[in-house]
C-alpha cells in the first residue's frame, strides 16, 4: 500500500492521529515517570487506591472516560471554564482528541514503567547514594537509564493505545473532518456510508500496519538499550 492511493481526507485523519498519539504520549510520559517510581518504590496510606485511579481508564467503558472529560473540560466544565479565557479550551479540538487519547493510555504506560522501576536493584540506588549522590541524581545516572526498556515499552504501547482510541475521543471532541476525526473515527464515518467499505479496509489495513511496526520497533529498541546497558554496567556515581 502506498500513500497516493488514499484521499486527501483520509491522508488527513492519518496524519492527524499520529499528531494526536505523539503528543498524548508525550504528554503522559513525565506524570507517568512520576507516578510509577512513586508506586514502585514507596509505601504510603492511600497507594492502593492511588494505584486503582491510574487503571481506573481501562475498567471504565471508553465512552463514560470520554463523558467525564466533556463534564471536565467542556465549556461548561469546571476546568473548561478556566481555560476558555486564556485561550486553551480543548473540547472539540485536536488538543482534547491528544488528552482524550492520553488518558486512556496512561495506564499502559504507568504499568509498564512501574514493572521497570520495580525490576532496578534498590542495592544499586543505595550504593549511589551511600557515595554521596543525591537522590534526583541517583534517579537520572542509576535508576532511569535501567528502567529505560519498559519505558520504551511503555511509551510504545500508549502510542500505539492513542493511535485506536476512539469511544473517548469521539465522545468528548466529536467527529470533526480536518480537525477531531483521527483514523478509527475515520473508519467508523466510513462505514456509515454505503459504497464506502473499499476505503474502510485501506484505513484499516494502514491501521493495523502502523500498530505492528510500533510494536517491532518497540522491541527492538528495547532489546538495544538492554544490551547496551548489559554490556556497560551500571555508570558509577
Amino acid at each position: 500500500m502506498t500513500l497516493s492511493i488514499l484521499s486527501p481526507e483520509e491522508w488527513t485523519a492519518v496524519q492527524l492521529s499520529l499528531k494526536v498519539a505523539i503528543w498524548a504520549t508525550i504528554f503522559s510520559l513525565p506524570i507517568a515517570t512520576a507516578v510509577s517510581y512513586v508506586l514502585a518504590r514507596h509505601v504510603f496510606w492511600g497507594k492502593q487506591v492511588l494505584n486503582a485511579l491510574m487503571h481506573l481508564p481501562l475498567i471504565l467503558p471508553p465512552v463514560v472516560t470520554g463523558y467525564l472529560l466533556l463534564l471536565s473540560f467542556g465549556p461548561q466544565g469546571p476546568i473548561g471554564q478556566i481555560l476558555e479565557p486564556l485561550g486553551l479550551s480543548v473540547a472539540f479540538r485536536w488538543s482534547g482528541a491528544a488528552l482524550a487519547a492520553a488518558v486512556m493510555g496512561f495506564p499502559l504506560l504507568v504499568r509498564a514503567m512501574r514493572l521497570s522501576f520495580e525490576a532496578v536493584d534498590p542495592k544499586l540506588e543505595e550504593a549511589a547514594r551511600t557515595l554521596g549522590a543525591p537522590a534526583p541524581w541517583v534517579f537520572i545516572t542509576v535508576t532511569l537509564p535501567l528502567a529505560v526498556p519498559g519505558i520504551l515499552t511503555g511509551m510504545i504501547l500508549c502510542f500505539a493505545k492513542a493511535m485506536g482510541e476512539f469511544g473517548a475521543t469521539i465522545t468528548f471532541v466529536a467527529n470533526i473532518p480536518g480537525e477531531t476525526q483521527t483514523l478509527p473515527s475515520a473508519i467508523y464515518a466510513l462505514l456509515q456510508a454505503p459504497g464506502q467499505e473499499i476505503a474502510a479496509i485501506r484505513l484499516v489495513t494502514l491501521s493495523i500496519f502502523i500498530s505492528i511496526t510500533a510494536l517491532l520497533v518497540s522491541e527492538y529498541l528495547a532489546k538495544r538499550v538492554a544490551a547496551r546497558i548489559d554490556g556497560k554496567g551500571v555508570k558509577h556515581i
